[in-house]
């Protein structure tokens, strides 16, 4: 049965698929320790739920099973005519990646279904209370790198994660989590430009201009036009400098408009036709307030 599920996601698109049983995750502790040292900016939110992260019954009672997939971002690095860019994961001409992952995902749980009648299963995205990145790990995906994110040895970082939290008693055998590959290299703490990765493995999200460019309302720092460069949202420097991260195999094409063309957009023509995608996170008014940060 488990050789359906593996052939199923990968079907869909997965680049990796691995099992785990529901425990603790993995560097549990570590977690806490970072909230206690309140790295996390303004995200207060990430501190609720702290029970559900910790035990996955508690997401779905009579969990057996966890089943960690990760997707691939597109190849290509959203750029505007002009040569600005966003970061890779937002890919603005489809559905942001929660409900894509979720459309994505929803033939698994028929497949679930169907093998193992009377079992329920929760899909789960990064907004679910769920440490989807120590799942990964147990489930023997990959390994997580200084940069704090997951990398699979023969990909690298460009990827998505989803989970299935199920009521499944999938019989697998426990692949046991890769300890970290990367060596003496610190590439990706050397290229951080606001040096938000005070250390390995240990990240002030407050400083990351992934935060600051589109969860944190505050007026930016007057310096952090210069230290974005070209990118108007988010960022990718820790990852683009990853020796596990294969070039660019294709030059960049623009996927979206100049940047003067955000700047005299209106809220209704940005809804129309970015809405559903990952920038309406952001939003238009935060996107504007960005790009004008670097053409300062």
């Amino acid at each position: 049965m488990i050789q359906s599920i593996i052939d199923q996601a990968k079907a869909s698109g997965a680049i990796a698929v691995g099992f785990s049983r529901p425990a603790e995750p993995l560097y549990f502790d570590h977690f806490l320790q970072w909230l206690a040292d309140e790295k996390y900016g303004k995200m207060n939110w990430i501190k609720n739920h702290l029970e559900t992260r910790r035990n996955p019954d508690l997401l779905l009672p009579g969990c057996r099973t966890i089943v960690s997939l990760a997707f691939p971002y597109p190849s290509e690095k959203p750029m505007t005519p002009d040569g600005f860019s966003v970061a890779r994961y937002v890919n603005p001409r489809a559905l942001d990646y929660h409900q894509r992952l979720r459309t994505i995902c929803r033939p698994l749980l028929s497949l679930l279904e169907n093998q193992y009648p009377g079992s329920r299963s929760r899909i789960c995205i990064d907004s679910a209370p769920i440490l989807e990145k120590s799942w990964a790990l147990q489930a023997g995906l990959g390994f997580i790198g200084k940069n704090n994110l997951l990398i699979i040895p023969e990909y690298g970082s460009f990827l998505y994660l989803a989970e299935i939290v199920t009521t499944a008693p999938i019989e697998f055998k426990e692949a046991g989590h890769l300890e970290n590959q990367c060596g003496a290299c610190t590439q990706c703490l050397d290229a951080c430009p606001t040096n938000a990765l005070e250390k390995p493995f240990y990240l002030n999200a407050g400083q990351c201009l992934s935060y600051l460019t589109i969860e944190d309302r505050a007026p930016l720092p007057p310096d952090l036009g210069v230290k974005m460069g070209n990118c108007f949202l988010g960022c990718d420097r820790c990852q683009e400098v990853c020796p596990f991260n294969k070039p660019q195999s294709r030059p960049a094409r623009p996927v979206l408009p100049d940047i003067a063309t955000f700047l005299n957009m209106n809220t209704e023509e940005f809804e129309d036709q970015y809405g559903k995608s990952a920038l309406s996170r952001a939003g238009l008014e935060k996107i504007k307030t960005n790009i004008r940060a670097i053409k300062k």
